[in-house]
Order: structure tokens, then C-alpha cells, then sequence
């Protein structure tokens, strides 16, 4: 049995550990907060907790650095190990600098996450479908395949890029979005009346303001990009200012349409699966089992009642890849299944 050393066993780590031991993994943690790691224990997300970060590392086939950018910097530089190292972290040239010593390093980046945190709320599902950078500085052509192998088994698709690759591209599509939501927000805010008019499509932009601030601020800090991502779209704002104000109504729609269209090329990362609830005891809970034998990553909830109310239907809102899974399982719950 090969053995996998999570060193940071958050949201990530926890969802990690879970996933490789599906695979047949030993998994042992550590984490510097000991509580944590004991939660990561309770949920079943490591076998065993090591008592320091070098006794989870001593005899670890792989090593899995699952904290925050700043952490895991400062962890690679004192590692001594023959094992293959990975890390999760959400900026890249710096991670990658940090772990050029090792024998067998190769930066990674899941692109998948949760607005809440900690063991209770990981999944093994938490990767399937969802993009999983492998950072090709460096790293040796063996040891990229190796993880490219650990990544596809845990359901994600793996992608090499460089470092600066990275940090340019999740500055425009990871960190921009998390200020853009932070700023919308604060514009809101300055009027609570605003704010009571708030319905779907202004909750759908602002989403991610509810992931963890800290987190969030070392990062913007750690990338470059970021800032510069930042300044290029203050700039498109002002140009959009400048049509309004001109009432240049041309410009304006061959802009949207523009956006449309990139939007279309996206694909639905999200579906939605309905299902019709009935006015009857049990039907939620007949929705959590179904949740509970399909093992999805549940992104979103909504629930539209019934015009005269009791009963309604629910949208469910999964990774395209995890909606078969889903629907067989809702029907086996004997759940009526909308379109």
C-alpha cells in the first residue's frame, strides 16, 4: 500500500486525503493547528495523525502540501525527502522557487474549492471534473506523469503549464472575480435599501465574498498578476463609462455580445438538476440519502415553491461530470425528477 503524507489538513487536504484513500492510499496527516488535524481524523479524511510534520513526511511515498501560499513556502525549503511533492497552493512561481531542491517536485493547483472550510465540509468528489494544474518548471517528465496518474484517478483533468502561465491566468479568472465581488458588495452597501432588492443574478456574482478573507488577501498579495489584472480591468470599466456617457448604444451592445459570446464557448461548468418535491413528509430527507449514495459536490441550492404552497421544486447544482450520478441516485429514492 503506497502511503500519501497531507501536510495541512483543511477543506483541500481533508478532501485530498479522502479521495486517495478511496484509491487505496495510507494517508497519514499533520496539520500545525493539532485540532484541526484531530477533526481531519474524526471525518475519516487521514488514517492516522502524525505527532510533527517530519514523522507524517518519514516513509511517505508522496507528500501533499495542503496549507496557504505563505505556509507552504516556508515549509519546502526544510523538507528532505525522496518522495514525490506536490502542493495545492493557488499561486505558483514563488511555490515553485521553494521547492527547487527537491529530487521530485511538481507545483499543483486543483481549481476546485468551497466557500466554507475545514475537514467537516471536504468530499472526495470535491476534484472530479474540475481542472488541475501541474506546473512543468522544473519538474521532471517522469514525475509529471506520475501525478498526472494520482490526478485523473481522483476525477480531475490535468493541465501543464508554467508557473507564469498560472499566476497570469488565475489572476484573470480566480483572483479578479473575488475583488470584483468584494468591490460590488461594498458599492451595495453604501445604500442597505440597495441590498434588500438583491436577488439571483447579483447573489450569483457575489458568491465567492463569502470564502475566507485571510486566505484570500495572502493571495492577492503573493501573485503579481493579480494587481495587474486588477488596473486592466478598471481600465475596461472606464471604457464602458465613457459609451454610457456618450450614449453610444453600438458600442455598448457589440460589447455585450461580444461577452455573450465568450460566455457560450465556456460550456455549463454547472448543471442544474431539478427535482419535484411533493407536499409530504420526507421528501429532503429522501434528498440527502441521494446526495449522501452519490457522493457529489453539491455547489448550490434553490427551492421554488409550489404557488400555493407545500411542495416545489429544487435545483441542484453539481459539476456537469457528477449529474448522471445524481439523477440515478434521486431516482432511486423514488424522487420525481423536473426539466
Amino acid at each position: 500500500m503506497a502511503t500519501a503524507a497531507i501536510l495541512g489538513t483543511g477543506l483541500i487536504g481533508s478532501s485530498l486525503g479522502m479521495g486517495l484513500a478511496e484509491l487505496g492510499w495510507e494517508v497519514v496527516g499533520w496539520d500545525l493547528d493539532a485540532g484541526v488535524a484531530d477533526r481531519a481524523l474524526r471525518v475519516g479524511a487521514v488514517a492516522r495523525v502524525a505527532p510533527d510534520r517530519e514523522a507524517a513526511v518519514e516513509g511517505a511515498d508522496l507528500v501533499l502540501l495542503a496549507g496557504p501560499p505563505a505556509a507552504v513556502v516556508a515549509t519546502l525549503p526544510e523538507l528532505d525527502t525522496e518522495a514525490l511533492v506536490s502542493d495545492v497552493a493557488g499561486v505558483k512561481a514563488p511555490v515553485v522557487a521553494a521547492g527547487a531542491h527537491l529530487a521530485h517536485f511538481v507545483g499543483g493547483h486543483p481549481m476546485a474549492g468551497r466557500e466554507i472550510t475545514g475537514p467537516e465540509a471536504a468530499s472526495p468528489a470535491l476534484f472530479r471534473g474540475a481542472a488541475w494544474v501541474l506546473v512543468t518548471d522544473g519538474a521532471e517528465a517522469g514525475d509529471l506523469e506520475r501525478m498526472e496518474g494520482i490526478v485523473s484517478r481522483l476525477g480531475a483533468l490535468p493541465h501543464r503549464m508554467s508557473a507564469d502561465a498560472h499566476d497570469a491566468a488565475v489572476a484573470a479568472i480566480s483572483h479578479l472575480p473575488q475583488v470584483v465581488a468584494a468591490a460590488l458588495l461594498r458599492q451595495a452597501a453604501a445604500s442597505p435599501a440597495t441590498l434588500e432588492l438583491a436577488a439571483g443574478s447579483f447573489r450569483d456574482l457575489t458568491r465567492v465574498a463569502s470564502s475566507d478573507p485571510e486566505a484570500w488577501a495572502e493571495l492577492l498579495v503573493a501573485n503579481p498578476a493579480a494587481a495587474a489584472a486588477v488596473r486592466g480591468f478598471a481600465a475596461r470599466l472606464a471604457a464602458w463609462a465613457t459609451a454610457m456617457d456618450a450614449g453610444d448604444g453600438d458600442a455598448l451592445a457589440a460589447a455585450l455580445r461580444s461577452a455573450q459570446a465568450t460566455r457560450a464557448d465556456l460550456g455549463p461548468q454547472m448543471v442544474a438538476v431539478r427535482v419535484a418535491l411533493a407536499d409530504r413528509p420526507g421528501e429532503l430527507a429522501r434528498v440527502g440519502h441521494a446526495f449522501e449514495a452519490s457522493r457529489v459536490d453539491v455547489r448550490d441550492l434553490q427551492l421554488r415553491h409550489a404557488p400555493h404552497g407545500g411542495g416545489g421544486i429544487l435545483s441542484v447544482f453539481v459539476r456537469s461530470a457528477e449529474a448522471e450520478a445524481l439523477r440515478d441516485a434521486l431516482v432511486a429514492e423514488n424522487l420525481l425528477l423536473a426539466e
